[in-house]
């Protein structure tokens, strides 16, 4: 079964892929390497300059699943090491990526949406980075790219509260580069990505590997020590306390063990 589907995006040289594996979008390893493979695809399409990532559903990821419902069979919901392994290779695109990010990004969700270029989201949007109210250390690189992104001391804020921000906080932090109605997201980072293209393609490349030089090396470094931690925090007590209060809609009592 396909996770991503690549639809007309009625824009020259826009390319435009959509999550699905709704109504949440729960990222696994397949979908995490059909996306790679994807946009592998589309640098090596001289036609192509910017893409635009959408999602089905009433999410645009709400993260990663951890209830051993994981559709590969392959134990992933647990050791994080093969789902990294394709996210990591998000890093190495070429060609920029609008994220088109609509209902929540969460977690592994908010990973995916930090991975692109830009981001472009609605009020009503809800974006979270609950790895430490879940009893584990963040994943997906999330170390080196929210800091980056919204910088070390709103990016900490987000990782020790593992609050739901709204779309208008995400814009004041920095989070989102562009809130709009939320039925005219998708359209919204259709028309940022087409401004984009109408930019010279090599040019636009070029800047864009001297703005993220050493980027991906950064996180793929980072990324082997979040899964060392989060390996061992998996076995813990508070780990499974923080899903099962995720679960109960409740506050968690975590013992330190």
């Amino acid at each position: 079964m396909s996770h991503i589907a690549r639809l007309e995006s009625g824009h020259a040289h826009v390319a435009l892929l959509e999550l699905r594996r709704g109504p949440f979008n729960y990222v696994n390893v397949a979908l995490l390497g059909e996306l790679a493979d994807h946009l592998a695809q589309l640098d090596a399409e001289p036609d192509c300059r910017a893409v635009v990532l959408a999602a089905e559903g009433r999410a645009f990821s709400a993260g990663a699943d951890f209830n051993g419902s994981d559709d590969n069979g392959d134990g992933s919901s647990r050791d994080p090491g093969p789902l990294y392994e394709q996210a990591m290779r998000l890093f190495r695109v070429a060609k920029p990526i609008v994220a088109a990010v609509h209902g929540a990004a969460v977690g592994a969700g908010l990973g995916l949406a930090v991975a692109a270029d830009f981001r472009v989201s609605c009020a009503e949007a809800r974006f979270s980075a609950n790895f430490n109210r879940l009893g584990f250390h963040p994943g997906f690189g999330l170390s080196v790219t929210l800091p980056r992104l919204v910088g070390p001391q709103q990016a900490g804020l987000l990782f020790f509260t593992g609050r739901r921000i709204g779309g208008d906080e995400a814009l004041r932090i920095g989070l989102v580069d562009l809130l709009v109605p939320a039925e005219e997201v998708r359209a919204s980072a259709l028309a940022l990505a087409a401004e984009i293209a109408l930019s010279a393609p090599l040019a636009v490349e070029a800047t864009r590997a001297t703005l993220r030089r050493g980027l991906a090396d950064a996180v793929i470094e980072a990324n082997r020590h979040e899964r060392e931690v989060q390996c061992v925090q998996f076995a813990s007590e508070d780990f499974k306390e923080g899903v099962r209060a995720m679960a109960e809609r409740r506050a968690p009592q975590f013992q330190r063990r």
